[in-house]
Formats: C-alpha cells, sequence, structure tokens
C-alpha cells in the first residue's frame, strides 16, 4: 500500500481562521452571501505536511499538487465528498507554498450566522490524498 500524508502538526493546532480583510487566497475584501448582505474576509491558514505517514520526508514544493478545502455544517466529511475548494500547492508565480485561503470566496455558498466546518487535505502529484485534517469551526 503506498504511503499517505501525514500532516507536520495536528492541523486543528495550525488552522487560523481570521476576519482580517484583504488577507487570504484568491482575493481580498468581502463577497456578497447567498440573500446578497456582504461576507467579510474569512482566513484559513495552515502548515503543508512535511512526511508521509511511514516518516519518510516529503517535499511540499515538488510532491504537492493542490489541497482541497471541505466545507459542511455537519463537520462529517468523506473520500466521496466533492470539494468546496481547490487550491494549487504552490503558487506559481511566485513559487512559493501555498498556505492560506479567504473563505468568503466560497459565497455564495455560504450564508451569515450559520456555524460551518471546514477541513483540508493535500493532494501529491501521484494523485494520493491525505487523510483529512480536524474540522475546524467558523461562521460569518
Amino acid at each position: 500500500m503506498p504511503p499517505r500524508f501525514r500532516w507536520s502538526l495536528p492541523l486543528a493546532a495550525i488552522i487560523l481562521l481570521g476576519s482580517l480583510a484583504g488577507c487570504g487566497g484568491g482575493g481580498g475584501g468581502s463577497s456578497s452571501s447567498g440573500d446578497g448582505s456582504p461576507i467579510p474576509a474569512k482566513t484559513l491558514s495552515w502548515a503543508a505536511p512535511e512526511s508521509y505517514t511511514d516518516s519518510t520526508l516529503l517535499n511540499p514544493l515538488t510532491d504537492l499538487s493542490e489541497y482541497e478545502i471541505h466545507v459542511n455544517e455537519s463537520g462529517t466529511f468523506a473520500d466521496t465528498d466533492t470539494p468546496s475548494a481547490i487550491v494549487s500547492a504552490v503558487d506559481t508565480a511566485t513559487h512559493t507554498l501555498t498556505s492560506s485561503f479567504n473563505l468568503a470566496n466560497l459565497a455564495p455558498n455560504l450564508s451569515k450566522g450559520v456555524v460551518y466546518r471546514v477541513s483540508m487535505r493535500a493532494v501529491a502529484v501521484t494523485g494520493l490524498k491525505s487523510d483529512f485534517s480536524p474540522p475546524a469551526s467558523f461562521s460569518f
């Protein structure tokens, strides 16, 4: 069985959700929710995995393809779920690791006042996927 990724730290400990306007991947500022009201920026931040589960080292710049970001209200995530967003692991313009995403970019699929759960997983260039990170909660 091929190795799977292991996060360098428990992702729940390194996921940072903040409402910092203008921060986060894929645009800043605010977006509109399904009801047309503005949603403020909410930044999801993470650290790339550094090894596979068998402790083999991994180079995130060359070995990772993307991150899947999954958002729902239940906090239960399955391999068959469609990601809410897919983010390139490496910024092609700067050749640096991507480490954040503005969850407001998922509007109009999100609503103010609803508590959502977010979980991520890394995808290798070979197609292997990490386990889901422990879910973190957020709302707008």
